[in-house]
């Protein structure tokens, strides 16, 4: 397993991460460097004159699209070393703050436009948002789907490693970032906000190739290809592109749907 002192090592003497990553293929580099987790979020209108809140920045992975996407970018994060690699990572912007010691902040009083989740969301983390956001901001949410059709179809759960471990309850680990579309919705609506729409990222939202709207679902053929798993090798308990197809014949998409984007005002 590749660790935070590699990591770190090539930001530091690597000039091009993209070209890197034809010649190293460890889930660590793709996952911390790859420009394809940008996708997830490159096409969304942001208001280039405001300010946005990172909670769980990890390695800035995406703080380099806030960057060039807002005026103001604070990214947080509570592993220091993480911090560090952002730190190197995103060296070419001067509009980022990248803080470590998260208790110390939850003191200070300042209001973002937009404040974004981007994986591990959990109850905690919302409580954090709901704190910093200005009246009539926008939250941004993007998190795994407890039910996505990969979890039933022989993909290892990405929070466990495990098999089956979402759609089991997790059988009594303390998990707190696995969320049905249903019981999502419910939470969002609960910490008080009124304008909840839900998109729905192919394969994953952190490899995403192709973004749905509830608008513009996909339909049977539109997905052809099954969940790649990067970390560890997938069981194929059935054909996953046929059973896409006739789940969105039967108009059940957005509850099978392998991860949420969800912006909320």
């Amino acid at each position: 397993m590749i660790g935070y002192d590699e990591l770190l090592h090539v930001v530091k003497n690597e000039s091009d991460l993209e070209e890197f990553l034809t010649r190293e293929k460890e889930y660590e580099y793709i996952y911390n460097y790859s420009l394809i987790r940008q996708n997830l979020l490159e096409w969304f209108e942001f208001d280039s004159d405001a300010k946005l809140l990172e909670i769980g920045a990890e390695c800035g992975a995406l703080s380099d699209l806030f960057c060039r996407k807002v005026k103001e970018v604070v990214a947080l994060d509570d592993d220091e070393k993480k911090c560090e690699i952002n730190k190197a990572r995103n060296s070419k912007h001067d509009n980022i703050t990248i803080i470590s010691d998260i208790d110390s902040y939850k003191d200070k009083n300042e209001k973002f436009d937009y404040v974004t989740v981007i994986g591990g969301f959990e109850i905690g983390k919302m409580e954090l948002a709901k704190k910093y956001i200005k009246d009539g901001g926008t939250l941004i949410i993007a998190t795994d789907n407890k039910y996505g059709i990969k979890n039933w179809s022989g993909m290892p759960d990405g929070n466990t490693g495990e098999f089956f471990d979402s759609i089991e309850g997790y059988n009594d680990k303390e998990i707190d970032s696995s969320y049905s579309k249903k019981s999502l919705e419910k939470i969002i609506k609960e910490a008080g906000f009124k304008e909840v729409d839900f998109y729905y990222p192919v394969p994953d939202y952190i490899f995403p190739m192709e973004i749905y709207s509830q608008e513009y679902l996909p339909k049977n053929g539109s997905i052809m290809v099954k969940t790649p798993s990067y970390k560890k090798e997938r069981y194929e308990v059935f054909d996953e592109v046929k059973a896409i197809n006739t789940i969105c014949d039967d108009g059940m998409y957005e509850q099978f749907a392998n991860s949420f984007l969800v912006i909320c005002k």
